[in-house]
């Protein structure tokens, strides 16, 4: 056996091309305690800043709920009060829930329970006592009042209508110009007529009445020649194993529908 040095196995954990000293471990860095000291003030600040402010919401919501119930003046339930307040005063409805249920307790306004659900209003002994005769005064009020939205409604619309076909019309400025292209082009009619009236080549009524004659003669022509070939073609399909229209592709008639063709009126 030879007597030649063995190489040494790297520790476990070690990349063979490393030594045991390239590869060591880093030493972790502890964060300073001035630093931990520092971040753990910046959230007792930031949550004594949160508690205040939900302190302040919560003192708030409940003059704005109370406010609310008395000036509505009826029963609401905590998730209509939550849709009515929460865009306008961002109101949680956890806040909502607690604070009306803290009104209810101090006896500031009235809860009671429908079905599953609890209905929350205005305190009514806080308000005067209104007689028959009130009522029916406010009823007499409330019938003229809605008379009065409905015949303002009736006149929105009346003018919406007004506007919308002003707003279509035209302009007083694009009616001028109109008006000018109108004149320009009765000009250019006028001179047009004024040529064929001092045209010496006038048609006589003898030859207007010869075109005439002929035109009837030639639409008499082509009503008995298409007459012929419609009879001619009919009598063949009914023996033709193939449609009309295969009919005449393969023979080759055009007809005068494929060009949008009509017999003038005799």
């Amino acid at each position: 056996m030879g007597c030649g040095r063995s190489r040494l196995a790297p520790p476990e954990g070690f990349a063979f091309s490393q030594s045991p000293l390239e590869a060591r471990p880093r030493r972790r860095k502890e964060p300073s305690p001035l630093a931990t000291t520092t971040s753990g003030f910046l959230s007792w600040v930031a949550g004594k800043a949160m508690s205040k402010g939900r302190a302040e919401t919560a003192a708030g919501a409940a003059g704005i709920l109370l406010r609310y119930l008395q000036e509505q003046n009826r029963p609401y339930s905590a998730q209509d009060v939550f849709g009515n307040l929460q865009r306008e005063h961002g109101l949680g409805k956890a806040v909502v829930v607690k604070t009306l249920e803290q009104l209810a307790q101090q006896g500031k306004i009235k809860e009671k329970m429908y079905g599953k659900q609890k209905i929350y209003f205005a305190d009514q002994d806080q308000f005067d006592m209104v007689s028959d005769a009130d009522l029916q005064g406010l009823d007499g009020k409330i019938v003229a009042l809605t008379a009065k939205v409905q015949s303002l409604q009736q006149s929105c619309r009346y003018m919406e209508a007004e506007l919308k076909e002003l707003s279509s019309a035209l302009t007083t400025p694009e009616m001028q110009k109109e008006i000018q292209e109108l004149k320009k082009e009765c000009a250019g009619y006028r001179e047009r007529l004024k040529n064929i009236k001092a045209a010496t080549n006038h048609v006589t009524p003898e030859e207007k009445e010869q075109v005439y004659r002929e035109r009837q003669k030639y639409c008499k022509e082509w009503r008995k020649r298409k007459r012929m070939a419609t009879e001619l073609s009919d009598a063949i399909l009914e023996g033709y194993p193939k449609s009309k229209k295969q009919f005449f592709e393969e023979v080759g008639i055009e007809t005068d529908e494929d060009y949008n063709v009509t017999l003038p009126d005799p």
